[in-house]
């Protein structure tokens, strides 16, 4: 039988890690999270309340963390790399605490300087991270961009080059986004274009795939434009949704909502993909 993938999203911890997200969790009619443990658009070190991890860790809900926005470990400003390098092991550790399956880190960008250097950084300092993490704590899953600028890591294609610079670690897993899978041109609303997308991550990284970010897009294939849209109400549309949800790559592999709106809206995807998933 194949496993099913649990259908959940970006939720709200205000309140709380624990209370405030397993609230939001319910509030949505979600069967897995994502969080923020710090300031998305920071890079504050932020601790945990012991009494909050532990009870999210309790809970046994598939828990995943998103690393803030500003990780670069292409950057050639030496003030990022250190700050991308601090906030992504403090976020690996906050992991373990709270049980955390994945942390999630955009691929970064080389910015201005070459591909070649930034993905030697990749090398150097991103890596001896992933030999820190202890065992059952969580992998880190790499999540390809929409293309814009000189992204390291947009395409399934891309994956191949960026995963060989970190030594095909085994603690190096893939989120995918699909708006962003969209926006770097994989035509998931063509006939065949989920099966061919997911084909091709499976024959570049089998079983490396954690977590599928399910975004709709407001922008055109190619677009290299990275907006979310709500399920069905973008470019893509509802259809390709329960194509890669029956594609074998994503059996088992959570889906995660990242769409605009509050709770209201939100608990409308998750029904939707839910309704997709099961129909």
């Amino acid at each position: 039988m194949t496993p099913t993938s649990l259908i959940g999203g970006h939720v709200s911890v205000t309140g709380g890690l624990a209370k405030g997200g397993l609230s939001y969790m319910a509030e949505i009619g979600a069967e897995m999270i994502q969080v923020f443990v710090t300031n998305p658009r920071g890079w504050a070190l932020t601790e945990g309340k012991p009494d909050q991890d532990a009870a999210l860790a309790a809970s046994g809900v598939p828990t995943f963390i998103h690393l803030p926005y500003l990780v670069n470990f292409g950057s050639p400003s030496p003030e990022t790399l250190a700050n991308s390098v601090a906030i992504v092991r403090h976020t690996l550790r906050r992991g373990v605490e709270t049980g955390a399956r994945g942390v999630v880190v955009h691929t970064g960008s080389a910015v201005t300087q070459s591909r070649d250097d930034a993905m030697r950084q990749l090398h150097e300092h991103l890596l001896p991270l992933l030999d820190e993490i202890p065992e059952g704590g969580p992998d880190l899953l790499l999540e390809p961009m929409a293309g814009q600028g000189a992204m390291l890591c947009a395409t399934v294609q891309d994956l191949e080059p960026y995963l060989a610079t970190l030594d095909w670690h085994p603690r190096a897993g893939i989120c995918l986004d699909t708006c962003h899978a969209f926006a770097a041109g994989h035509d998931l609303a063509a006939e065949g274009g989920v099966q061919e997308t997911f084909d091709a991550l499976h024959a570049i990284a089998p079983g490396r795939l954690k977590l599928v970010h399910a975004n709709d897009s407001k922008d055109v294939c190619g677009s290299k434009k990275d907006r979310h849209e709500n399920i069905g109400a973008g470019h893509i549309g509802a259809q390709p949704f329960a194509d890669l949800m029956r594609h074998p790559a994503v059996a088992g592999v959570p889906i995660c909502i990242e769409t605009p709106g509050k709770a209201p809206k939100h608990a409308e995807d998750i029904a939707l993909l839910k309704k997709l998933r099961d129909g």
